[in-house]
């Protein structure tokens, strides 16, 4: 199946898998790795023929290129061939692309194959070079990673400044770090596994909050009045912004201002310094000067009503809950479920079949970390497990607690200014 697409249109057709060159060239780009030569393209035949010296064109990015070198891979060796027909399993040197590119041999072919399923990352990781003077290095790494694994992804936190990695396990995320320092010579540091907390109401709170600076000339003035609140435990990952306003008392030209405030003071929360989701913001009223009233006066207002809301507010933390299915041996049952009870999993169902059982739990991220090394203890290395994203969930009391404690040392708020007091009183 072909996904076709247009400027007007998009439907599936049907390729023909005949190995003859009746019909145009239709090939993808499934795997990506770094040979003696450059960059080896291994490509997928699905319709046509594809022979030496032909040009090809990328669907993704229009780009033309010249197939000078083909050859047929049997294991670590290369066999070179003139020809590939559907069904064939080739590889080409020199291509710039990324996998999962669609190469046709006509340049107004707009075809496109269908994308694989790729899973959302599970688990991140701060990820950086031992030594700045690798710093080169460490991006070529980066780049040449992310374009032959679509699981695998960086980006940089511009909060905490520094390059978090996401994958879909500890032990993927460590291997790519392996192969930098003995591919690239680039040796790496990884951090503590990071996992996307986020700040919630849990009930709503009203607001009235007033911007008002003056310093000579035109000041600023803003004041906004409405209610913040807590969205449903399905929308958790949600932010809403809804303008009740009537009148003239908030212009409309600046209900962008304040949406745009209102999504910048969601940033960064007061509670743990997470981020804010699961929230709705109502404006109903507000009040404006006709000289000093400007977009920032209503940014600013906006960011103080928020902290007006941590102020009179009840808040929680709340964090990533997974679907975990593990699968292992019956006679280590047992032994996988008190492990699941420890991690303060929910089970919920199991089956099994020919020796093997399989357990399925809704468990929270932060207590994941480390389980593939655990079950492969309790096993004897026959039992594996997978886990998806299903879903945000209030955190317990106690690691609620740990986290404001930590940010709030961060911050110097903790027990070293506690201890200070003590000190001078």
């Amino acid at each position: 199946m072909l996904h076709f697409s247009d400027r007007k249109e998009s439907r599936k057709v049907i390729l023909n898998p005949a190995r003859n060159d009746e019909n145009p060239v239709v090939s993808l780009a499934f795997k990506l790795e770094a040979g003696r030569f450059g960059q080896l393209t291994y490509l997928r035949m699905y319709q046509g023929c594809l022979r030496k010296g032909d040009y090809i064109w990328n669907t993704r990015t229009g780009k033309k290129t010249k197939v000078s070198r083909l050859v047929r891979m049997h294991s670590d060796e290369m066999e070179d061939v003139t020809e590939a027909f559907a069904g064939d399993i080739c590889a080409l040197f020199g291509i710039e692309c990324a996998s999962g590119d669609t190469f046709v041999n006509q340049p107004n072919l707009h075809l496109s194959m269908e994308s694989i399923f790729v899973p959302e990352p599970v688990i991140s990781m701060s990820l950086k070079p031992a030594h700045p003077k690798d710093l080169d290095n460490f991006s070529k790494a980066i780049n040449r990673f992310t374009r032959e694994d679509p699981t695998f992804r960086v980006y940089y936190d511009a909060d905490n400044k520094e390059t978090i990695a996401q994958g879909m396990g500890e032990l993927h995320l460590e291997i790519y770090a392996q192969r930098m320092g003995r591919e690239y010579g680039c040796q790496c540091v990884m951090g503590k596994p990071k996992v996307s907390f986020r700040e919630t109401l849990l009930q709503p709170v009203e607001f009235d909050y007033l911007h008002k600076k003056q310093s000579g000339g035109s000041g600023q003035y803003g004041r906004i009045i409405g209610i913040l609140e807590n969205l449903p435990p399905e929308d958790y990952t949600k932010v809403e912004f809804s303008d009740e306003t009537s009148g003239t008392n908030v212009p409309k030209p600046f209900i962008p201002a304040i949406k745009k405030g209102y999504m910048q003071a969601l940033e960064k929360g007061a509670l743990s310094g997470h981020k804010l989701s699961g929230l709705k913001l109502r404006l109903q009223d507000g009040d404006h000067h006709i000289v000093d009233s400007n977009e920032i006066s209503f940014i600013m207002a906006t960011h103080g009503a928020i902290k007006q809301c941590y102020e009179y507010g009840a808040w929680g933390l709340i964090e990533p809950v997974m679907t975990v299915e593990v699968t292992a041996p019956v006679e280590y049952q047992g032994a996988v479920m008190g492990q699941i009870n420890r991690r303060g999993g929910i089970i919920t169902g199991q089956d099994s079949s020919e020796g093997y059982f399989s357990l399925y739990a809704e468990v929270p991220l932060n207590d994941m970390f480390g389980y593939a090394t655990e079950l492969r203890s309790a096993t004897q290395g026959k039992g594996e497990f997978t886990m998806e994203y299903c879903r945000y969930a209030l955190c317990k009391p106690a690691v609620q607690e740990q986290l404001i404690r930590q940010y709030q040392e961060s911050l110097g708020q903790g027990t070293a200014s506690s201890s200070k007091k003590k000190q001078r009183s």
